[in-house]
């Protein structure tokens, strides 16, 4: 079984790639076809848990990087 990887994006989406499930707040799964999908980080989308790219109309801007993180 191949791994999951979620990559962020600069200024953009989370991009998922691998075999996974989404699974909303009641337990039920989204229908997803193939294995690579982006999931909105802007706030903004229409299609929200996923990205339709308004994130460039509303000129969102995030370039976090892993070595300037801290976790909790």
């Amino acid at each position: 079984m191949a791994d999951v990887e979620i990559k962020v994006r600069d200024n953009g989406p989370y991009r998922v790639s691998g075999p996974f499930k989404l699974i909303d707040a009641t337990g039920g799964e989204f229908v997803l076809e193939g294995e690579v999908i982006a999931l909105c980080r802007c706030g903004h989308s229409e299609h929200k848990p996923f990205c339709d790219g308004t994130h460039r109309k509303v000129e969102f801007k995030s370039e976090p990087r892993a070595a300037e993180q801290e976790l909790d």
